[in-house]
């Protein structure tokens, strides 16, 4: 027998409608929870290279990761999980704090400004106009190369790629113990991908951790637990100091790609649920980008880049998840492995690389979608897609596609008055490129 709480919450989250009971709801939130798992491990690794606290950036990890999942589920009433987004840190880390040698704190305070953007675009509807400005080739292309930016860095991580005076990039030595143990780690996260085992990756990681620390070359010193390492990481953004500092691009950047991002996941998810409404529309669009943005907001005070939804979820789906209760299963395991921050310093970069090369290579997946026998749509997506890792900077890749879009369909007569917002977009991109020079 059900208490009146348990069918009181059955009949908020539409459980006879959708289908669906408590057994499959809370597998499906451990299905998920296991396929994403793994930005435990890779987020405070990327993270820790721009500066940020190892033990903190774990704790934030998982804390932004709990608080985003929960309140997607409850606000929303979607299977939609979240937590710190891959490629975004990538780009706080290497493109603005490592290249642009901006201090974390301040790019926190980018992100943080981002979020707070991204709510109030949603509260007043601006965020559809910003939606159907970006033809969606471009935003296919975006994450593609994101896909090949990540990529690059698992491959450097691993010792595969190295710097060449010459040639500006060279292949590693494959004998080095780091390059050899990276190698080992893809091909079995991809062989547990190919038998469809859950958490393959998280596997993998762990696996070569395991056997770097046999062979002696893990190098661990003892962090502080669980919650009380965000003493290093928490509300320390300087929000002042990045609109000192004027970093209207960096901040456009963090907005955009958490927009698109979050529509690609929710367009993802709703279809393999099999949620969309009769007229293509998706239910609750508002509560689900309100929720994204309030997680990147809590994100940014507790110490972690931009917070999004995570295409993962659709493994939960796939295990029959269909309601909120999904990403509040999968919110409170991210909670639960808060414990696990004292122990992140021992996975080396042997093991995180070819998380970080899966990962990048499973995103170029978007670019099926890129109408390649168009040349209209095709150049501007290739430069989009090269240059995003070319020049180590998603805002490049994404500037030059934007540009070259709007001159190419100039040239060719396509104008449309319609489109005058991406036109806009093109301008600013084009001023920054002539004034204020790359990022």
């Amino acid at each position: 027998m059900h208490s009146p709480m348990l069918k009181r919450l059955e009949a908020f989250f539409e459980f006879s409608h959708l289908g669906t009971n408590w057994r499959t709801e809370i597998l499906a939130g451990v299905t998920t929870f296991l396929t994403m798992a793994y930005i435990v491990l890779v987020n405070p690794a990327i993270l820790a290279d721009a500066g940020v606290p190892l033990p903190a950036a774990t704790a934030a990890t998982c804390l932004s990761a709990a608080f985003a999942s929960i309140l997607m589920g409850i606000v929303a009433r979607y299977p939609i999980a979240l937590a710190p987004g891959m490629g975004l840190n990538a780009y706080f880390t290497y493109t603005v704090c490592v290249k642009m040698h901006i201090p974390w704190q301040t790019a926190l305070g980018a992100v943080f400004i981002s979020g707070i953007i991204f709510l109030l675009l949603t509260a007043g509807g601006i965020r559809q106009m910003i939606l159907h400005a970006i033809p969606h080739q471009l935003y296919a292309a975006v994450a593609g190369g994101i896909g090949l930016f990540i990529a690059f860095i698992g491959f450097q991580h691993a010792g595969l790629v190295i710097r060449d005076p010459n040639t500006l990039v060279s292949m590693g030595n494959v004998r080095n113990s780091t390059t050899a143990l990276a190698l080992l780690g893809l091909i079995l996260m991809v062989a547990l991908e190919v038998k469809k085992v859950k958490g393959s990756i998280l596997i993998g990681v762990l696996s070569i951790t395991a056997i770097a620390w046999m062979l002696g070359l893990v190098h661990w010193t003892h962090s502080s637990i669980g919650l009380g390492a965000l003493t290093g990481t928490a509300f320390r953004l300087n929000i002042r100091g990045a609109l000192n500092k004027g970093l209207l691009e960096i901040i456009f950047v963090f907005f955009f790609v958490d927009l698109f991002d979050n529509l690609g996941t929710l367009v993802a998810v709703t279809k393999r649920a099999g949620l969309i409404a009769a007229d293509h529309s998706i239910p609750r669009l508002n509560r689900i980008l309100f929720a994204d943005a309030s997680a990147t907001v809590f994100g940014s005070l507790v110490g972690t880049s931009t917070v999004t939804s995570y295409v993962e979820s659709t493994a939960g789906v796939a295990a029959g998840g269909r309601s909120g209760i999904t990403a509040i299963v999968t919110g409170i395991l991210f909670l639960a492995a808060i414990g696990a921050a004292p122990f992140v310093g021992i996975v080396p970069a042997a093991a995180t690389a070819p998380a970080l090369i899966l990962v990048g290579s499973m995103m170029l997946t978007a670019i099926s979608e890129i109408h390649w026998h168009e040349p209209l749509v095709a150049v501007p997506s290739f430069l989009t897609l090269v240059l995003i890792p070319f020049t180590f900077s998603i805002a490049n890749g994404l500037g030059f596609g934007i540009v070259t879009w709007a001159v190419l369909h100039l040239a060719a007569g396509k104008f449309r008055r319609q489109d005058w917002l991406l036109y806009l977009l093109a301008l600013l991109f084009l001023a920054r490129f002539i004034y204020i020079g790359t990022t």
